[in-house]
């Protein structure tokens, strides 16, 4: 269920008559290449949110599209900083458990919130808040990328803004030796290291994505995904 189908009187009886599990996804805005929009990460994390909200009757808020990407300078991003994300998601939760919602999920769709969402959801172990966070490309075995396969087919099953005619193949790891791609791990993270790693924003090959792979990609990450929220 969205929150957008809840009406006040409804969603009060709702939160009275049984626990409510709320996701909250989190996005950013950052360049993806030449060929898919820069709110990719806000727009994929939407859609598993509502897809995974529908399949384990959990409601869905509205995505928080502003994450922290500073890794993508001199290229284009939004970013937050630490505190103040910090903060919101904070007020955010705060706010939730004032009107009784106790079970949250934090559903993550940027690499660059990671250690601020972790850090959340272990400030919160022993609260008496059940927050739980996933990144849902963790829920899937092809290797994931950025605005390579994986995300461009993603796209193209849930968009109609993908420009597959600009498409063009970045950074490629596969033949380089352990250490090497742990090195460029390790910058790709930095403030203003991505660029560095992948000069054209694009991690892995998009250019044979298609929507097929994208549904099955779906498919498979809402599948793994409800199996865990709901062990």
């Amino acid at each position: 269920m969205d929150v957008s189908e809840l009406y006040d009187p409804e969603f009060r009886k709702l939160i009275k008559s049984k626990k409510q599990t709320i996701i909250i996804p989190v996005g950013s805005l950052e360049q993806h290449g030449a060929h898919l929009p820069i709110s990719t990460d806000s727009d994929i994390v939407t859609e598993v949110a509502s897809r995974l909200a529908k399949k384990c009757k959990f409601i869905a808020f509205p995505t928080i599209s502003y994450g922290i990407s500073v890794e993508h300078e001199p290229l284009f991003n939004t970013s937050s900083d630490e505190n103040g994300f910090t903060q919101y998601i904070m007020s955010v939760v705060a706010s939730l458990a004032k009107n009784r919602i106790k079970s949250i999920i934090i559903l993550n769709g940027h690499h660059g919130n990671i250690p601020i969402i972790e850090a959340i959801e272990s400030s919160l172990v022993d609260s008496n808040i059940k927050l739980r966070s996933y990144s849902y490309w963790h829920f899937m075995k092809h290797e994931f990328d950025h605005a390579g396969f994986v995300e461009t087919s993603i796209m193209l099953a849930i968009s109609d803004k993908v420009k597959m005619k600009k498409a063009k193949m970045g950074l490629i790891t596969k033949g380089m030796s352990e250490k090497e791609i742990q090195r460029i791990n390790k910058l790709s993270t930095q403030p203003g290291g991505f660029p560095k790693v992948a000069k054209n924003g694009v991690w892995g090959d998009p250019t044979g994505a298609t929507k097929k792979d994208g549904e099955k990609f779906l498919a498979e990450i809402v599948r793994n995904l409800a199996k865990e929220c709901q062990s």
